[in-house]
């Protein structure tokens, strides 16, 4: 065999600090090339000197600043002539130091596999040079650049060896001269950025393989993705040429099927990403996504061009390079890893990958091409992660006589019917044409529900029952979140969290079907979060959790507006203490008030109804004389409950911490607030509204939060009186066994005695299915239940539907013709007919008194009487339900509400964090902010 001939072709643009060690290198390679060649592209920082020193200025060939790598190297090929069949070109950057060895290696691997046609050396970063960059390269169908290296990963041997791969880069390339000139080089169109790789697959597509040979050692510096030098090729931002190219090798290589599928991931992706960049604050990043994209989708011919001049080998070396793409499961854990830094208040960059990426970061990130099952494994590794698996396994196992039923109602909550397109049709309509008609707003929390379920696929009994069935692992999953900057100790952090999410308040809330009390009480950690980032948080961290705090205020009032001003009191008593915070604090609250505005004023003429929530007022969901030890136990009375002990090891451990000599500001202030809860419930517990009391959970929880959170932030007391000995390791161990009884004994309880309540998972419809079929021509159905009744206009209603007021001269006229109905007085058929009744239904048990006063009502003609109910049909005209007005400003505000949201969202989303994060302070003054915004926020 004849002895390789190799030419050896050095780039050089601004690069003069690297290019002298790049020079010795090459002097001092153990395989002395046999010709070189330099290219100066306009550098003006004495590169072109160096490089006249080092080949003669007979070797050198100078060239525009604007000109690419690729035709630099082109350039210099035309004024070399062919050396032979064996010929190879060495490509080198003024960034890149070979080691010694480096091409005597890559020529020996060379050797070793005919059909090995490029070949590529280890790259180790410049500066810290046991770090690898690179050992091949391989990409997604998104254009997402992989490396297959772990984050900052040091050089031990443990890549080492000759392996096939998709792609090598450009520094330090070894490439043979015919196969170069037989794929066409380097594509000019790509200046800079992911020209590597498009050779590389070309050359695939001819047959011949790409190697990475790690014998053979590189360092180089990426100075022009690490924007250590001017870029001029391109007057493009970096990261928006990178991204543009990434997309572009990837359209002009595929497949045509696979490359249908990959454009249509890339344009969801790239909207995607856009609207994250927006909402993190990095309004750049957005342009150059979104820029990127265009940039592919508005020239379709040079797309098409491209793809000409690759469809030699294209369908059938695909089979051969699918394999060394990345793993379509990859796709998935960086999808989650971007919305993860996104929700950390992180950038969430999804970047092309280390090398050849430009960023803005001071810190160089790397990217890993991950196995199919790392993010499973790293997922169910996470203790939060566990804690909520086993909140979710005790709550299927308690819930199960509610799981697989058709309907699920009962209690407070309506059956669940209908859909998201429903739901919005019903918030946004300004006549409602139900019962008795209504032009009144619709409840708020009807549009926080419409918007669930069309995430749930349009499914609202979806929606409903991920809020309401697991409102116990949602609590805990928010509570554990919400206190990791608040309980560093992970321990107490999964005690505290578990806890809470097994309160007496959340297993009542479920059986009584109290979707606005469950929401409230997932939410309630999360304000006791945004609280302590607004009181002890820096000034713009503090301002985004306003605003956030105030959107998610809005979402909880929806649902039970006593939230809002029990949140009202502590803020205003936060804002007091802490003057830095009445900027902040004023935006949490005008922001509910300003988004439910319409509704809120409703509430105005009607106070007695502030203290009620989403979902029916039944007198028998509400004990009517609270015992004071079960609200002692925060227990809000009602069906489903367990007995007042289970809490009783909460309450001691509580109790315990009094007799701390450190931490006593916390210690106060959290008794504090646990009392002020437990003082609120009573007063709520002994209000009569609409002929019941009031149900006192969402107080309940206010304290609850605290208690749990008190205990949760002393618990590290435990451990130094676990190191003394003696009797105080005693009494450390006695006061964890206490408090663990709680989640212990919550859980056990309520998955032995399973949901006990009017909750169900068959409710029945309300609305007989005989009456349905007999009333369309817009007549309504007067429903009889005991002593409650209510009027349907052919179907059964929708959640928040009737909850709708009624026009107090109607109310009063059927009120008082239903009480003559069912008394046996003649002539009220006929007020019933003009208010647009057409049926009357009699809902089981149907007693035999009352069936024999309606069958002896002339104006009545019975049409079924069974266990199922009673039906009876008037004889009487039926006039119809006329339309209400509508108001003029329904329709714009609904538009303005909704830019709102928006807005408000935009301006609460997490920014991208530009200092460390604040470390946890400990000092009694600082901790005592920590226990005040259990409910309070700047």
């Amino acid at each position: 065999m004849s002895r390789p001939y190799v030419t050896v072709i050095v780039v050089a643009h601004d690069g003069a600090r690297w290019l002298g060690e790049t020079l010795r290198a090459l002097v001092n390679q153990s395989r002395r090339p046999d010709r070189v060649a330099g290219v100066d592209n306009g550098s003006r920082d004495g590169s072109a000197d160096l490089l006249a020193q080092a080949f003669g200025r007979g070797n050198l060939i100078s060239l525009p600043r604007s000109t690419g790598f690729g035709e630099s190297v082109a350039e210099v090929l035309t004024k070399l002539p062919p050396a032979g069949s064996d010929e190879w070109i060495w490509l080198l950057h003024d960034d890149c130091a070979p080691d010694r060895r480096a091409l005597e290696m890559l020529l020996t691997a060379a050797a070793q596999d005919p059909k090995a046609a490029v070949l590529g050396p280890k790259l180790l970063d410049w500066l810290d040079r046991r770090r690898l960059l690179e050992v091949g390269v391989t990409v997604g169908r998104t254009g997402r650049r992989e490396t297959g290296l772990e984050p900052r990963e040091f050089d031990q041997g443990q890549h080492d060896g000759t392996r096939d791969v998709l792609s090598v880069s450009t520094a330090g390339m070894l490439i043979r001269r015919d196969v170069w000139e037989g794929v066409g080089g380097l594509d000019p169109f790509f200046p800079l950025f992911r020209d590597d790789l498009d050779l590389c697959w070309r050359v695939r597509n001819a047959g011949h393989k790409v190697l990475n040979v790690t014998s053979a050692v590189a360092w180089h510096a990426e100075a022009a993705a690490r924007r250590r030098r001017r870029i001029t090729v391109s007057g493009d931002h970096p990261r928006r040429l990178d991204r543009r190219n990434a997309i572009f090798v990837v359209m002009a290589n595929l497949p045509f099927g696979a490359m249908l599928w990959a454009l249509l991931r890339n344009v969801l992706g790239s909207a995607f990403r856009t609207a994250l960049f927006v909402v993190s604050k990095q309004p750049a990043n957005a342009l150059d996504e979104m820029v990127a994209m265009a940039s592919i989708l508005l020239h379709p011919f040079r797309l098409l061009r491209a793809r000409r001049a690759r469809r030699n080998g294209r369908k059938k070396g695909y089979i051969r390079i699918k394999r060394y793409m990345t793993p379509r499961g990859a796709a998935w854990r960086r999808l989650t890893d971007m919305v993860q830094s996104f929700l950390a208040g992180e950038a969430p960059v999804d970047s092309a990958g280390r090398h050849h990426h430009a960023t803005v970061s001071t810190e160089d990130e790397y990217e890993v091409a991950p196995a199919d099952t790392g993010a499973v494994k790293r997922f169910l590794s996470r203790p939060g992660v566990v804690l909520m698996l086993a909140l979710t396994a005790v709550a299927l196992v308690a819930e199960r006589s509610l799981l697989g039923g058709p309907r699920l109602g009962g209690g407070a909550l309506v059956p669940v019917t209908g859909g998201a397109g429903d739901l919005w049709a019903f918030y946004t309509e300004g006549f409602h044409d139900i019962g008795l008609g209504s032009n009144a707003w619709a409840p708020p929390y009807v549009a926080v529900l419409a918007a669930l379920s069309t995430l749930a696929f349009g499914k609202t009994w979806l929606a409903v029952s991920v809020l309401l069935l697991g409102s116990v692992p949602l609590a805990g999953a928010t509570a554990y979140l919400a206190t990791r900057h608040v309980i560093p100790a992970v321990p107490a952090r999964a005690w505290a969290a578990g806890t809470y999410a097994l309160l007496p308040v959340a297993t009542g809330a479920i059986a009584a079907g109290r979707l606005g009390t469950a929401v409230v009480f997932v939410l309630m950690p999360l304000y006791a979060s945004l609280g302590t980032v607004v009181l002890s948080g820096e000034r713009r961290r503090a301002r985004r959790a306003a605003w956030a705090l105030g959107l998610l205020l809005a979402v909880g009032t929806a649902f039970a507006p006593l939230v809002y001003p029990l949140f009202a009191v502590l803020g205003v008593l936060a804002a007091v203490a802490f003057r830095g915070v009445v900027t902040s604090m004023a935006i949490a609250l005008v922001v509910p008030l300003l988004l439910l505005f319409p509704w809120l004023a409703g509430l105005v003429t009607a106070p007695g109804k502030i203290l009620l929530e989403a979902g029916l007022h039944d007198p028998a969901l509400v004990d009517a004389a609270l015992a004071p030890e079960s609200l002692l136990a925060l227990s809000p009375g009602g069906p489903g409950l367990p007995p007042f002990w289970v809490t009783g090891g909460l309450v001691a451990a509580a109790l315990a911490a009094l007799l701390m000599r450190r931490q006593r500001m916390i210690v106060a202030i959290g008794w504090g607030i646990t009392l002020y809860g437990v003082l609120a419930a009573i007063l709520v517990s002994r209000v009569t509204v609409e002929g019941a009391r009031a149900w006192p959970g969402v107080p309940l929880a206010f304290a609850g939060t605290g208690l749990v959170v008190l205990v949760g932030l002393t618990a590290h007391r435990l451990a130094e009186l676990r190191a003394g000995g003696g009797l105080r390791r005693l009494g450390a161990m006695a006061v964890a066994a206490v408090a663990f009884s709680t989640p212990l004994l919550a859980a056990g309880y309520w998955v032995a005695t399973g949901v006990r309540g009017p909750l169900v998972g068959d409710a029945p419809d309300v609305l007989p299915v005989l009456a349905a079929a007999r009333t369309t021509q817009g007549e309504r159905t007067l429903v009889i239940r005991g002593s409650a009744f209510t009027v349907l206009h052919g179907r059964t209603p929708l959640i928040g539907e009737s909850e709708l007021p009624i026009a107090s001269e109607a109310r009063t006229r059927l009120g008082t013709a239903v009480q003559g109905l069912v008394g046996g007085r003649g002539g009220d058929a006929a007020t019933l007919g003009r208010l647009g009744v057409g049926m009357v239904a009699v809902a089981p048990p149907v007693s035999a008194e009352l069936a024999r006063t309606l069958d002896s009502q002339p104006s009545l003609a019975r049409m079924s009487l069974s266990e199922a109910g009673g039906l009876w049909r008037l004889a009487e005209p039926v006039a119809r339900v006329p339309a209400q007005p509508v108001s003029a400003l329904h329709t714009p505000w609904l538009w303005t509400q909704a830019v709102l949201v928006l807005v408000i969202a935009v301006l609460a989303a997490p920014g991208r964090r530009e200092s460390a994060p604040e470390a946890v302070e400990t000092t009694p003054a600082v901790a005592a902010r920590v226990a005040v915004n259990v409910a309070g926020g700047r």
